[in-house]
């Protein structure tokens, strides 16, 4: 279900924005999950009760993030297209829905700065650990970025530690123009030890969603309990577990290029 959202009056009213990635989920795992219960939190919580099936910019972590960060989402699977939240300002030519959000910055952490914003960043896969210097990258474009092992993948309880930091970060800066931006590492590999099992499948990812849909839930609970937010949520790719042959992400097969996601300004 597509809502319309004039992220042009989120931005000006200075409404605090949740960004929520979750790494590697697969969108037919996300529907079907969340029409057998079990994920009931995000039943409760996604418009109409359901996910979007959208299109990814990116195969893998670092390219689709650094889309995101740019102004572009995933796209519906349709010729036309709904008004994007927010976009670069364009060349002159171009026209621009007046609800985007246009940002005259070089990507979109710098967009939301100029309009009073403070960016922060918890980071879960190891794109956003500073471990190397790639590792660096995506994290230095935020104001503060926060990141710990245990808000890792081999962590079996990441999304509650991720959780906990990010309502920290909230009570920090209560009352001031946010933009606060989660990457859910539990449902990228390594996640078969949900099941307690050595390899990941489509099940031990669905186990992993599962894992992390109570949490999700305290988190847009506790913060929409203070007022107004803007609530994005999506994967950022997929990933293939034998599908027609492939394994893993990086690579264009409809399991990896197909998401879930979903919008909607909690007044």
């Amino acid at each position: 279900m597509t809502t319309t959202i004039d992220a042009s009056r989120v931005i000006r009213s200075g409404t605090p924005i949740l960004f929520v990635t979750l790494d590697s989920l697969r969108y037919d795992i996300a529907a079907t999950a969340l029409v057998d219960g079990a994920t009931p939190r995000l039943a409760q919580l996604l418009p109409g009760g359901s996910w979007e099936r959208r299109w990814t910019p990116g195969t893998f972590t670092l390219p689709a993030h650094m889309a995101f960060f740019s102004g572009f989402l995933p796209k519906q699977p349709t010729p036309q297209q709904p008004p994007r939240l927010w976009e670069c300002r364009p060349p002159a030519f171009k026209e621009v829905d007046p609800g985007t959000f246009v940002f005259d910055a070089p990507n979109l952490l710098q967009g939301f700065k100029a309009h009073g914003y403070r960016t922060v960043c918890v980071g879960g896969v190891t794109y956003f650990s500073r471990e190397t210097p790639l590792g660096s990258v995506l994290p230095d474009l935020f104001d503060e970025d926060h990141w710990r092992p245990e808000f890792c993948s081999p962590e079996q309880d990441s999304t509650r530690h991720q959780v906990d930091q990010a309502l920290a970060v909230a009570d920090r800066y209560a009352g001031q123009p946010l933009y606060l931006f989660v990457n859910v590492s539990a449902t990228h590999v390594p996640h078969g030890h949900y099941l307690g099992q050595s390899t990941d499948t489509v099940a031990s990812q669905r186990a992993a969603l599962a894992y992390a849909d109570a949490h999700l839930g305290r988190l847009i609970d506790q913060l929409t309990a203070r007022g107004p937010w803007l609530v994005i949520m999506c994967a950022d790719h997929g990933d293939a577990y034998g599908d027609d042959g492939f394994h893993g992400r990086g690579i264009v097969h409809p399991s990896v290029t197909t998401v879930p996601y979903a919008a909607w300004w909690h007044t």
